[in-house]
């Protein structure tokens, strides 16, 4: 014999209460019209009652059947299960006036209201009693010793909802004690029981009184520049704290105590995100061969994301760390089982991998990513920096010109302005050498670029002297600068966290050091819309807002850990490393501004300068960084890039200006 479920056996019992529920309401509209005396009923009355009540009954019990009133799972009951049963409730009382009016005796009025009247209290009763009496131990007993205290901030729709949740869910201890909006017409109210106490400006205030254990930002329509005003105040207490991510969640109904994540230190940045009409950019890439180099790292890998998702002929990683690479290779393959993929290990320095790359696969569109990206490591290893950053990028650029590529892409940084250290002079001679060979193309002299071998040269572009394969060249260059992006590989923010995870202390290498910072999603949709956009030559520039202390970044990091700076996390300040800057630049103030159809998107004219000399010193660049020759390296590097100033320069012209 098939044995009952629990909630089985709670229906059957439901459907016994509700068939004497309902026998027991009209038997006491009746009793009650008769001033609760059995015997002053009149038999009139009381036989119709006798003959009529249970069919009655036993059909409710099967309209309440097929209303479903037996699936509801009642400790979590509301709105929908109240109108319900009331609907039901009423349908069958009216279907009860009707018949026995019809069929055995006219009742008198009062039997027929008051029986109305105590079905449906008796049918609600056992249905939302143990949901109030929650409700009311949740309000009035005493909190679990492990029981949070919430301040909620925002009493809009999204706080009603988080708030409902928490009041219903018997299983959540956690309460909001206080609530915080800035409209004054809200304050000194009550929201499902709970004061709303005041403005931003009651916050520091709330915590204390309150004695707050977490704040929820539910504010789902507000800026990012009113979100970092508001956690700004909140991080200065010891709450944890937590946000509704945004508008969406809330759209989709999706405002609940489970869609809070934690207030990250990129919230506290204050910037819009950059949204981009990727439309055009989709449309561009599908059908194409996409090449990615430094596909494995964090700019590459997405890269290799967005670019996956839209449907492109082929997508090639290539990278020389093979780990990186097969884990995106893994990431995708699962994702994306469909994607015609390549996964190819080898270095941009190689030329002869270059070209076996570019004429096996004739790659439409490439995204240039890899490079040396450290600073005082690569100030540390100049040789490196140039062999990778330049080198590396002459020789990509070079076989992606001799077959065919359409576009090429170069990522570069902001560190490339006016650079005091040599990976950012590396990028500068990235950015010069596409627009050198943009030039060149557009001139129609594109056999005039020399071809940088370190070996015997057996990849010739020009094996049969004809010099047909430079005739009808087509590949547009351009250039994407942009600042530091949180959570790549070498951000501060992963150091940060590390470092507050043991305790501190927290490096920092100058009070007053400013960055500009961006996210990885943001940078790729640039490096991607640069690809649509290039008409060659450009450098593309991102608006990236108000630059951010790194002492002020640091100070909410901890903050947001639950910690106090300098009390709980010391912070210490290290110096500035060799050739770091103390603020990086955007723009050389030489290059001027364009702008594009993106607000947020700029054009920097490009420096002048004469390509066929730069383009004859590179090859005697290659030859001294290959013979690892670091004391001439970055006396050839100064000579090519002219605003490149070495640290000690920087620092002489500095102390000159102090003077």
């Amino acid at each position: 014999m098939r044995r009952l479920e629990h909630w089985q056996i709670i229906s059957v019992a439901l459907m016994l209460y509700d068939f004497a529920a309902v026998c027991g309401a009209y038997f006491l509209g009746l009793f009650l019209r008769f001033d609760c005396v059995y015997r002053a009923i009149p038999a009139r009355f009381l036989n119709p009652y006798n003959k009529f009540i249970l069919p009655y009954a036993a059909g409710c019990i099967v309209v309440f059947l097929l209303a479903k009133m037996y699936n509801s799972v009642w400790r979590y009951a509301g709105y929908i299960e109240f109108v319900r049963t009331l609907v039901v409730s009423l349908l069958t009382s009216v279907a009860h006036t009707v018949l026995i009016t019809v069929l055995l005796h006219r009742m008198p009025i009062s039997y027929y209201m008051m029986g109305a009247f105590f079905q449906f209290i008796l049918l609600i009763a056992p249905r939302f009693g143990f949901r109030f009496i929650q409700v009311f131990r949740q309000r009035h007993e005493f909190v679990e010793v492990d029981a949070k205290r919430i301040m909620l901030i925002g009493a809009g729709n999204a706080g009603q909802m988080i708030l409902r949740e928490m009041t219903q869910a018997s299983e959540v201890s956690d309460r909001v004690v206080c609530i915080i909006d800035d409209n004054p017409n809200k304050w000194h109210r009550y929201m499902n029981g709970v004061l709303i106490v005041g403005g931003r400006d009651e916050i520091l205030g709330a915590v204390e009184k309150y004695q707050i254990d977490e704040i929820y930002l539910a504010i789902p329509s507000a800026s990012a520049e009113q979100k970092r005003d508001i956690l700004a105040i909140c991080s200065e207490t010891n709450c944890k704290l937590k946000q509704l991510p945004g508008l969406y969640q809330f759209v989709v109904g999706e405002a609940t105590v489970s869609a809070m994540k934690d207030v990250s230190v990129e919230d506290l940045l204050g910037r819009e995100p950059i949204r981009t009409d990727m439309q055009e950019v989709y449309r561009f890439i599908t059908g194409k061969v996409v090449l990615v180099t430094g596909g494995g790292g964090s700019i590459g890998s997405e890269l290799c994301r967005q670019i996956a998702a839209h449907k492109p002929k082929q997508l090639i990683i290539f990278d020389v760390y093979e780990n990186n690479a097969y884990s995106i290779q893994l990431e995708l393959r699962e994702k994306y089982p469909e994607l015609n993929l390549e996964t190819i290990i080898g270095s941009v320095r190689d030329s002869r991998r270059m070209f076996e790359l570019f004429g096996k696969y004739h790659p439409q569109v490439v995204y240039h990513a890899a490079a040396h990206k450290h600073v005082p490591l690569m100030e540390d290893s100049p040789c490196e920096a140039i062999k990778n950053n330049a080198i590396g990028t002459y020789k990509t650029a070079y076989a992606a010109m001799v077959h065919g590529c359409e576009r090429f892409v170069l990522i570069s940084t902001d560190k490339a302005v006016n650079p005091t250290n040599i990976m950012g002079a590396s990028k500068r001679l990235c950015e010069m050498i596409i627009q050198s060979f943009d030039m060149k193309i557009k001139a129609g002299k594109a056999g005039q670029i020399p071809q940088l071998f370190t070996h015997d040269g057996t990849e010739n572009a020009d094996k049969d002297g004809t010099g047909k394969v430079f005739e009808d060249i087509k590949t547009e260059f351009v250039a994407v600068r942009f600042g530091n992006v949180l959570g790549s590989n070498g951000s501060v923010i992963p150091i940060f966290k590390k470092q507050i995870e043991k305790g501190g202390p927290v490096t920092v290498t100058h009070p007053d050091i400013i960055r500009y910072f961006m996210t990885i999603p943001e940078a790729v949709s640039l490096v991607m819309m640069a690809g649509v956009y290039a008409k060659g030559g450009e450098i593309f520039v991102l608006d990236m807002g108000s630059p951010v202390k790194i002492d002020t970044l640091a100070r909410n990091l901890i903050k947001l850990s639950g910690y106090k700076p300098d009390i709980d996390i010391k912070i210490e300040y290290t110096g500035l490393r060799p050739g770091e800057k103390l603020y990086e630049e955007k723009l050389m103030a030489e290059e001027g501004m364009q702008k594009t159809d993106n607000d947020l998107i700029h054009i920097g004219n490009p420096i002048k300068f004469d390509e066929d000399v730069f383009l004859g010193k590179l090859e005697n660049l290659m030859l001294s960084a290959y013979a690892n020759k670091e004391e001439q390296i970055r006396g050839l590097v100064k000579d090519m890039v002219s605003t490149y100033r070495p640290e000690g320069e920087q620092a002489a012209a500095e102390a000159l200006r102090s003077a």
